[in-house]
């Protein structure tokens, strides 16, 4: 093959090669397969080494090359590369709209919502079509040029697809995000943790840290896509809508689910919907934009400050939110633990409303430096109670107070104790601290325990205030006329509470056993014991098995699996309790049926999961904890608290917290709930 055949036919390996490109990259489809791809990128490669001065710089083997960089060029933006003003709610977004309707002097006709895609904006420069220049955000107003690290990413074209007659081709620019696909992101960490190597925390850093990579080679090994939002240049577009339509004319790929909002509510019914398939995008998003359409009405609109008027970020609610600390109080639990939680200005966090966080206990106050009226980061995560993560002491203004842990219950006058070995504080008086009473109720008729439902903490609260009630034994005996008396009790809602309290008499042995609330006990040592106690023979019903509890030894409940010296001590002490006693006695005369829990592995046994150890975090949308919990033992496997190197799967649903994290350290297995549903 002669020279000037070689180049027409290095012509028709460009071209196709990057048709195939589109496809895949762009348009996430293929006409043909890998290898048959790899061919014919070695066909131009092999003609281009033959013939290296009809080499071009867009041409598909131009991807990955050049020597690192010794440092980054800096690179001015004709355009600033502005940042955009944060909102978080529906109130912020309307009056945003009021704002830009009274200083653009008109209604706003049309709006242009899309996703906020989680990773790195860089702008790219296109001359007579052909890539030219990379660079990052920088200040906005000078970035660094990462160039060579771009071109190794395969769904930024090295040469413009459509037609661009009539333009300034030096002026064109195009901006967008760099990111990682989830996925991709879970199999570079698995390959990372199989090499020994550090683990990253989340595919925005390793976007990013890959973009500024000096060596392209190492941004070349890294599944980097690419984004486009923005077009700036004049292509005869008017509105941003008409940007996203010739910016996938170009070749590049853009959001699927950006749509034109013809009013405000429209914006927000997007952002809704948004929220709800979050989970479900490939790729991490932290809310949505939401851009003035019309192009004129924009520019007129200017900026103000770094962010430009016409255009918001319609952010979702974070795990994390800033507040202050009004004050500190202490909370007295079943088990006597006091706990100091922080009481707080309401923040909306992770979508809902909170205004209490734990501090844990006074040495946790003491590393943290929290004061009362302090600025202070609160974080929820799964279904745990929010917890102050961080104080601002860089916020305070002098009149905040420092806490001091009281030497004596608050509510018994008792003189605290803190045992041995541990941070917390206890109030001793287990027999007649009226706070511990109360938090046994509410753990009582919980649902986890005997889910009474209809009798939440306001309700026992009333009982107890009224005298109504003295115990948890006293609730089986309740009629309608002593619910009578009772501001705001209607006669409707006393039969259901009686109702409820009836039905809840027949409960399960492992639920009846947390709901005695001995302490160390949980859900998984309960079915564990029960599983234990129901075979050992004896009379057949629960209340026989409670006896077996009764009469065992330490040595016999330590053999127990889940029971270990301490558990087992803390079951001996309950049980020898007097007052443990007369309430077991009076619940028996009450009429309540222990029954006998089945094996678990019952019921649907799936051979891959017997003896696998799951942890549950974050709330799953298609079943409860508690249900998902029951799908997991009926299959054969077992639940666990927390996250060690023996947890075979972790299940995160919305807002994971701390448990997610130590999985990816530890390289434990995490299923999604569809993954989850799909292995049950």
């Amino acid at each position: 093959m002669n020279k000037a055949e070689a180049k027409k036919r290095i012509e028709k390996l460009k071209s196709l090669i990057n048709h195939h490109r589109f496809l895949y990259h762009v348009e996430d489809r293929e006409e043909i397969s890998d290898s048959a791809f790899d061919m014919l990128k070695h066909e131009l490669f092999s003609l281009e080494q033959q013939y290296p001065d009809l080499i071009t710089l867009d041409s598909p083997t131009q991807r990955v090359g050049g020597m690192p960089l010794d440092k980054f060029r800096k690179v001015p933006h004709t355009v600033p590369m502005l940042s955009i003003e944060d909102i978080f709610t529906e109130e912020e977004l309307r009056d945003w709209e009021t704002y830009v309707e009274r200083l653009s002097g008109g209604k706003v006709r049309q709006y242009f919502a899309e996703l906020k895609v989680d990773g790195f904006a860089v702008s790219l420069k296109y001359k007579d079509g052909v890539f030219q220049t990379g660079a990052t955000r920088g200040n906005g107003t000078i970035g660094e040029d990462v160039t060579q690290n771009l071109k190794t990413i395969e769904s930024i074209p090295l040469r413009l697809e459509g037609e661009t007659e009539g333009t300034d081709k030096g002026s064109i620019e195009v901006r967008g995000e760099v990111y990682m696909a989830k996925s991709d992101f879970d199999r570079f960490n698995q390959e990372r943790k199989r090499k020994g190597e550090e683990l990253f925390a989340n595919p925005r850093n390793l976007a990013a840290g890959s973009i500024r990579q000096l060596d392209p080679k190492l941004a070349a090994s890294r599944p980097l896509k690419f984004l486009a939002y923005d077009l700036v240049g004049d292509l005869g577009q008017t509105l941003h809508s008409e940007e996203h339509e010739i910016l996938k004319s170009l070749g590049f790929k853009t959001d699927p689910t950006a749509r034109i909002c013809n009013s405000i509510n429209e914006v927000v019914s997007y952002w809704d919907s948004i929220k709800k398939k979050r989970d479900s995008l490939p790729f991490m998003i932290d809310g949505v934009v939401v851009v003035i359409n019309d192009n004129k009405v924009f520019s007129k609109l200017g900026v103000a400050g770094k962010s430009p008027r016409g255009i918001r970020a319609l952010k979702f609610s974070g795990m994390q939110a800033t507040t202050r600390v009004l004050d500190i109080q202490l909370q007295v639990g079943r088990t006597g633990a006091v706990t100091p939680v922080a009481h707080l200005e309401p923040v909306s966090l992770a979508g809902v409303t909170v205004s209490r966080a734990t501090l844990h206990n006074d040495d946790e106050i003491k590393r943290l430096g929290v004061r009362i009226g302090d600025t202070v980061i609160v974080e929820r995560a799964g279904d745990v109670i929010p917890a102050v993560l961080k104080a601002l002491p860089e916020l305070r203004e002098g009149t905040e107070r420092e806490f001091r842990m009281p030497t004596h219950c608050f509510a018994c006058g008792v003189k605290l104790v803190r045992p041995a070995g541990e941070a917390i504080w206890r109030c001793p008086n287990k027999k007649g601290c009226p706070a511990q009473k109360r938090e046994s109720l509410y753990h009582f008729v919980s649902r986890k325990g005997f889910n009474m439902v209809g009798l939440g903490p306001k309700v026992i609260d009333r009982l107890l205030d009224a005298h109504v009630i003295g115990g948890a034994a006293d609730l089986f005996g309740l009629q309608e006329g002593d619910l009578a008396p009772l501001e705001r009790f209607a006669e409707k809602s006393s039969q259901n509470l009686i109702v409820a309290i009836q039905q809840a008499k027949r409960i399960a042995f492992p639920r009846f056993l947390v709901a005695l609330g001995i302490r160390h006990v949980g859900e998984e040592t309960a079915i564990a014991l029960a599983e234990y106690f129901s075979a050992q023979g004896g009379p057949a019903s629960g209340w026989g098995a409670l006896q077996n509890i009764q009469k065992a030894s330490l040595e016999k409940l330590e053999r127990i699996p889940d029971v270990g010296s301490v558990v087992a001590k803390s079951i001996k002490e309950w049980f020898a309790t007097v007052e443990n006693q007369k309430l077991l006695s009076r619940l028996l005369q009450a009429g309540v049926e222990i029954q006998i829990a089945p094996k678990r592995g019952l019921g649907v046994p799936n051979p891959r999961l017997g003896g696998k150890t799951f942890v549950l975090t974050g709330s799953l949308e298609s079943l409860t904890r508690e249900e998902a919990k029951e799908k997991i033992r009926m299959a054969g496997g077992n639940i666990a608290e927390s996250v060690s190197r023996s947890t075979n799967y972790v299940v995160a649903g919305k807002y994971p917290g701390s448990k997610f994290d130590k999985a990816k350290k530890l390289g434990v297995k995490v299923l999604n709930e569809k993954e989850f549903l799909k292995l049950i």
